[in-house]
């Protein structure tokens, strides 16, 4: 078993060190890969691994090879819980605390790796822009007066009992030509792969509040949303809150709308769109 070190110390720069210590990561052709964790190496060797399609851990406090297999020690759950653990993957690279870099590296007999010379970009270069989502025309709108976000019930079984994914994708699209809306949508939603083929228009760019971005539009609709905290926050910057939604207790109605109509967001939106033309 092949187990190499690199001392990494001193201070780098990201793009540099990726690009690096990927290279290092496939070129030594060790199935374990040992680097110190300080500063320097934690914030690029994450990237570099993923880079070399390697398996990483981190904060490892010990490591010991037993029946020829490599197992490594580490806290867990603020250091309530100790955990032992090896990976069939390789390589694997394991991220040692800085103390014991040198103590566990001469234990295994590691032999020391010499980082290669590789040229890398410092600064990001723009190959081109593209629309949110895969239908072509952007449906991310800043300068739009109005923001439509569309929520989870957009893809439910409806009053028949099916499902209308291409009905919904129309109506949606539609609306957003007409009103010359931005689009934008809950994670649940984008998060959904069964609607993903009807709503090639959205992508995780659409998202508003939890982990999307926080919009700023004079008005908002949501539709088919539940109103719940993360969605609020996301609307934060929003002037006129208004919800369709067919229930009467969803969070859109516990004040946190300036308008909800108990509705059918289905037929209320194909009403509009014929009320546009």
């Amino acid at each position: 078993m092949k187990i190499t070190a690199f001392n990494v110390s001193g201070n780098g720069i990201f793009a540099v060190d990726t690009a690096v210590f990927a290279e290092a990561i496939r070129s030594c052709g060790a199935e374990v890969v040992l680097f110190p964790g300080n500063s320097r190496v934690k914030r690029s060797v994450a990237a570099a691994a993923m880079r070399a399609s390697a398996e990483i851990d981190t904060n490892v406090t010990d490591v010991r090879i037993e029946n020829d297999k490599v197992i490594a020690q580490r806290w867990l759950y603020r250091q309530r819980i100790f955990a032992e653990f090896s990976r069939s993957a390789k390589p694997w690279v394991i991220v040692v605390d800085p103390s014991l870099y040198g103590e566990i590296a001469a234990k295994l007999g590691a032999e020391e790796g010499v980082l290669p010379a590789v040229t890398a970009e410092t600064r990001t270069k723009t190959n081109g822009l593209e629309a949110a989502g895969s239908g072509g025309e952007s449906t991310i709108k800043p300068d739009s007066a109005l923001l439509f976000v569309a929520g989870a019930g957009w893809t439910k079984k409806q009053a028949d009992g099916a499902l209308h994914f291409d009905e919904a994708a129309s109506t949606i699209t539609g609306f957003i030509g007409k009103a010359n809306a931005s689009l934008g949508s809950s994670k649940s939603l984008v998060d959904m792969p069964e609607a993903a083929a009807a709503f090639t228009f959205m992508s995780h760019m659409n998202q508003v509040g939890q982990t999307g971005s926080t919009p700023r539009h004079q008005k908002g609709l949501a539709t088919c949303c539940h109103g719940e905290e993360p969605h609020v926050v996301g609307w934060r910057f929003i002037n006129e809150r208004r919800a369709i939604n067919l229930d009467a207790n969803c969070g859109w109605a516990q004040g946190k709308a300036d308008v909800v109509y108990v509705a059918d967001a289905f037929a209320v939106m194909k009403k509009v769109n014929e009320l546009l033309g």
